[in-house]
């Protein structure tokens, strides 16, 4: 058994959603400095070049600025990332968008812009990249990786309605693609992030102190939690997991 064998990436490709930042970012460099041929998208494209930019001292990152919320941004980041490559070894559904509001004061454009960009988007561009998924398979399985949320498995005391239903439905779809797309060499599993530092998650920015005395590990989550799990399910050593959502949130889960 060779171990850096087992969790290496070298030579792969890999395309990340809501890359430019946050945990998008995080995943993005551990897979650059992994060896990986990374591109990355984010709807916003002068972060999105800065990022590639940075990342691109340690490695091999480009830039495809997208707009994967609707039909036709999908379209445009998969013709874009087809001028780069032909196979897709690792795709991960990061882009995601979170609304809260009062229960009596929710507005629909809330629930619809956090439900078609956290479980309908990671279902249709999976579905449109199929094809250079199934052409990176031979020595490796291909990898798709969901990024949910621990809100997706437990309460927090936010209305956050849409972001709690879109999560947990993140990770029963995932089941139901894993099962699916497994006989094509395809493995799909998540990860549920607890408190990671983003512009999402601010609470986590902005009063990282007060968060760790509720985290039984006393602390937020760091860039290398992140990259540590996103390699390990992008590496045959994630092979086997089919399905299954990785908790990363130093036991914050169990604790609530």
């Amino acid at each position: 058994m060779d171990i850096p064998t087992l969790f290496s990436l070298d030579g792969r490709t890999a395309l990340i959603t809501g890359g430019s930042r946050g945990i998008g970012r995080m995943i993005a460099e551990g897979y650059v400095r992994s060896g990986v041929r990374v591109y990355i998208s984010a709807r916003k494209a002068e972060a999105c070049d800065a990022t590639a930019k940075e990342l691109s001292e340690l490695g091999h990152c480009v830039s495809l600025p997208a707009d994967v919320s609707t039909a036709a941004g999908i379209q445009e980041l998969v013709a874009a990332y087809r001028e780069h490559e032909s196979t897709l070894g690792i795709l991960v559904n990061n882009a995601g968008a979170a609304w809260g509001a009062p229960f009596g004061e929710f507005p629909e454009s809330g629930w619809d812009k956090v439900m078609d960009l956290n479980v309908k988007t990671p279902f249709f561009l999976t579905q449109a990249l199929k094809a250079e998924l199934v052409a990176a398979t031979g020595d490796h399985l291909a990898k798709v990786i969901n990024i949910a949320s621990i809100d997706g498995i437990s309460i927090n005391p936010d209305e956050t309605y849409s972001y709690h239903a879109s999560k947990a439905g993140l990770i029963q779809l995932t089941r139901r693609m894993a099962l699916r797309l497994i006989g094509d060499g395809i493995v799909v599993s998540a990860i549920a992030p607890g408190a990671f530092a983003s512009n999402m998650n601010r609470v986590a920015r902005d009063h990282a102190d007060e968060l760790m005395g509720v985290i039984p590990s006393g602390r937020i989550g760091t860039h290398e939690d992140m990259a540590a799990a996103a390699i390990y399910l992008a590496s045959r050593a994630g092979d086997y997991v089919v399905g299954s959502t990785l908790v990363v949130d130093g036991g914050a889960t169990h604790a609530r």
